[in-house]
């Protein structure tokens, strides 16, 4: 396991072959796995399911004190946007 995956945690993709649901770390760290399904459409709706990153809303979801800097950050541009309207 690499440094990174053992610090931050693994980043898995998801992909569906068939009824086969696999995964992956992209940090290429050789953690990897798959599991079958009874249909290729459960694999392919589980795999589209998975395979996002929310980094989006990190900081509207935010741990309170853990990122709060990032809250406050968020919070600081969305109330000088509406000063601009």
């Amino acid at each position: 396991m690499s440094l990174a995956c053992t610090v931050l945690g693994h980043r898995y993709r998801f992909s569906a072959e068939g009824d086969v649901l696999r995964w992956h770390c992209r940090r290429a760290c050789g953690s990897e796995g798959q599991k079958r399904y009874a249909c290729s459409g459960q694999a392919a709706r589980y795999a589209a399911a998975f395979d996002h990153e929310d980094i989006a809303s990190l900081g509207r979801r935010a741990p309170y004190f853990g990122l709060l800097p990032l809250r406050l950050w968020h919070w600081a541009r969305r109330r000088g946007q509406q000063a601009t309207r």
